[in-house]
């Protein structure tokens, strides 16, 4: 019997996501794509739409079959493609698991001839640059409530990767970071953190006026002190911007007067 297509409906969430590919399964769909919610009706008209309501106990059982298949990282993998937000990541993930439970063999995320195992290779390869080049680059400002407030527009959903590393590096201080493209933050209130959406987020002026004393002179400093350790013979522009692309010199106050 020929099977209708169909495009599963889901709230954009991870669990959302691995619901889908639970009800996938649960609804024996052979022929089936995963959307999120707002792209849903965009897509191909014959097909039928059935949204995905989401339940952490489906998304458990999805993880729990993933890693008796695969190793952690390899999950954590999957989880890093779905922060991609790239073009049809969702149904990257979704035939992955497919090749993951379908398939036997230790060394199935190892399988670089496998077309969908070497695209979440180059996905997870960007993804893991962009985190790494955050935890460097992100600049808080220190406000006159103690709050050390600082914005990112990255272009994968790279917060949740770095939240642990600036928890620990930063334990005993509260802080905010916030994302401007997906409009969502993470705060740290010493003990733990809550994801936050801010109403109305402070310009750079407005965090100038909210700014402790002292901060601007602080940032005068640092600008002063990168200058004079820099030597100019030595200047080698396009190694530096292979290390510093342009497009994170915005968060970087010694690079805010060039």
């Amino acid at each position: 019997m020929l099977q209708h297509r169909i495009i599963l409906a889901y709230d954009g969430s991870w669990l959302g996501l691995l619901t889908a590919i639970f009800e996938v399964y649960e609804y024996k769909y052979t022929s089936a794509s995963i959307q999120r919610l707002e792209y849903a009706d965009q897509g191909d008209l014959f097909a039928k739409r059935h949204e995905v309501h989401t339940q952490e106990e489906k998304a458990m059982r999805v993880k729990k079959g993933l890693l008796a298949k695969i190793d952690k990282a390899g999950f954590h993998e999957l989880y890093c493609a779905y922060l991609s937000e790239l073009e049809d990541s969702e149904n990257l993930i979704l035939r992955l698991v497919r090749h993951y439970l379908g398939d036997v063999g230790n060394s199935l995320r190892q399988n670089y001839g496998h077309e969908d195992v070497l695209r979440l290779k180059q996905i997870n390869k960007s993804v893991s640059r962009e985190r790494h080049r955050f935890k460097a680059f992100v600049r808080f400002k220190k406000l006159n409530d103690n709050l050390f407030f600082a914005r990112i527009d990255p272009d994968f959903n790279i917060l949740p990767l770095i939240i642990s590393h600036f928890e620990q590096r930063y334990a005993d201080q509260t802080w905010v970071i916030y994302d401007l493209k997906r409009d969502y933050g993470a705060y740290y209130d010493l003990k733990t953190v809550t994801e936050i959406h801010l109403s109305d987020l402070p310009t750079d002026q407005e965090l100038m006026m909210k700014g402790e004393e002292f901060e601007e002179l602080y940032d005068d400093l640092w600008r002063r002190y990168f200058r004079s350790t820099n030597i100019t013979e030595r200047k080698n522009t396009k190694l530096h911007v292979q290390h510093v692309p342009k497009r994170y010199w915005k968060y970087l106050n010694e690079k805010m007067d060039l």
